[in-house]
């Protein structure tokens, strides 16, 4: 009998255990792109620069491309140079809009984590407070994107989880309201019916999982408290 209990009391343990590690360990992290900071002070004429930042979540990615948008009025992007997160590296600058685009050259080859891909700078032209932000919308073609490492074209970025930055210049101003584009929560590849990754259609295999593991920690510990 009492070696029944202590049986039954390591099995308890070990699904304990499995459960907090599920519920640690087992999350979705979403793929973004954000900056390397999120708040700068400059004075008029000044430059500075900002990293252009992909974070792949739980992925392995093969690309990026970002859509960078800023307040013309008080900003004027000057260069972009490649970062060392990809090995292929293009850009191209536009009045109140910076493209990059990063890419793997080798086949079969992708990256993971986050990293830098490309390094902007730019000029504070008047007193004011801009957003530098990224355009991720999900009814247009050129918008930010993370693409997964598959067969198919899989985009998954979670335009949410984007970072900004908010750039003071001067004696600074209200940061606008307008002019930044909407962000849409999406994961395309195919038309965007579902949720991304982190939705609740991706986490019901591991809900799954815990709701067996509650019930069967439940009847081992009634028959524990029986014997």
């Amino acid at each position: 009998m009492r070696t029944l209990r202590f049986l039954l009391a390591n099995l308890y343990v070990c699904l304990f255990g499995l459960l907090v590690y599920l519920f640690i360990v087992g999350g979705v992290q979403a793929a973004s792109v954000k900056f390397d900071k999120g708040t700068v002070t400059v004075n008029v004429n000044e430059t500075f620069t900002l990293d252009a930042v992909v974070d792949a979540g739980s992925d392995q990615i093969m690309s990026t491309d970002m859509w960078i948008l800023y307040d013309s009025t008080l900003l004027e992007a000057q260069s972009a140079s490649a970062a060392a997160f990809f090995p292929a590296v293009t850009n191209n600058i536009t009045a109140g809009k910076v493209y990059i685009a990063g890419l793997v050259t080798d086949p079969g080859t992708y990256k993971t984590g986050s990293g830098a891909v490309a390094t902007i700078t730019f000029k504070a032209l008047k007193d004011g407070t801009a957003t530098i932000s990224y355009d991720c919308r999900a009814d247009v073609s050129n918008t930010s994107k993370v693409i997964k490492n598959a067969v198919d074209t899989i985009n998954v970025i979670v335009c949410s989880q984007n970072g900004t930055s908010i750039i003071t210049i001067g004696t600074g101003g209200v940061a606008p309201t307008s002019g930044v584009a909407p962000t849409t929560i999406y994961n395309t590849g195919t038309p965007p019916t579902s949720l991304p990754q982190s939705g609740i259609v991706d986490e019901l295999p591991r809900l799954g999982i815990i709701g067996g593991i509650l019930i069967v920690a439940g009847v081992l510990l009634r028959i524990f408290l029986i014997l």
